[in-house]
């Protein structure tokens, strides 16, 4: 799935609260690919790799240097996101729920991932197993995934408006 979209699942799943919690769950969303490739595209940019060839669609695999293959296991295995998430609990003596947003990225991310680029190796470093699933670019899977989100944000946003103004009106009837 691409990048926003696991930040917006992450956000509107994991942090509803408030918008501290809206932006931490989005940016554990997002982590898994932007601690991956995001060190990649930063290389990229300070001149440091040389651009990949999208001309027939995406890059060969090995185009993609090592480093990138070798974070993306460390970021998309469910065992190194629970050894993280336990060792957060410890640490903060309570679950981080915003936290499980990367946990999300990653179950996403198995059925809509092909074998033929970055299959999510969820069980690395004990494993080494992958789905080889409907890539998230395809329409069955990216139209109905744009659509999902759109209408939980206008449900969420749109609940939250009218809330707001029952309270209001509520108000406006009392001091009447």
């Amino acid at each position: 799935m691409d990048i926003v979209s696991h930040g917006l699942w992450g956000g509107i799943v994991f942090g509803r609260k408030d918008k501290r919690t809206f932006l931490l769950s989005f940016l554990f969303g997002i982590a898994p690919d932007a601690l991956s490739f995001g060190v990649f595209f930063i290389a990229i940019f300070l001149g440091l790799e040389a651009s990949l060839d999208f001309s027939d669609g995406r890059p060969a695999d090995s185009e993609v240097p090592f480093y990138v293959h070798y974070l993306y296991s460390w970021t998309h295995s469910v065992v190194v996101f629970a050894v993280a998430f336990l060792a957060l609990w410890a640490l903060q003596r309570r679950p981080v729920i915003e936290f499980l947003a990367w946990g999300l990225h990653i179950a996403v991310d198995i059925p809509t991932h092909d074998a033929t680029f970055f299959p999510t190796p969820f069980l690395w470093p004990i494993a080494d197993v992958s789905v080889s699933g409907i890539p998230w670019i395809h329409p069955i899977v990216f139209i109905p995934n744009i659509v999902a989100l759109a209408g939980l944000y206008y449900w969420f946003f749109y609940r939250k408006n009218q809330g707001a103004q029952v309270r209001t009106a509520d108000l406006l009837r009392r001091e009447l």
